[in-house]
């Protein structure tokens, strides 16, 4: 299982997530921020839990070129 978390409200709206995994981010019309698609929300935290192993590669590129690196990708078995 994949389990990746964004930290939204620490996003500066840089579009670069989208860019590497549009399929997985976009950014919100509303406030500039980016928005890990059909993910869960606790205090801020979003997560996403995928048993897809192809999501694994276009989020760990996410995650590496976040300027504020609010992008986290575990894999768990």
């Amino acid at each position: 299982m994949v389990v990746v978390t964004l930290q939204r409200k620490k996003c500066i709206g840089c579009n670069y997530c989208v860019e590497m995994a549009p399929q997985y981010f976009q950014i919100s019309t509303k406030d500039g921020k980016s928005v890990l698609l059909k993910s869960t929300n606790h205090k801020e935290f979003y997560t996403l839990k995928s048993t897809n192993p192809l999501i694994l590669e276009a989020v760990e590129e996410a995650s590496k070129v976040c300027p504020v690196k609010i992008i986290s990708v575990k894999e768990t078995h």
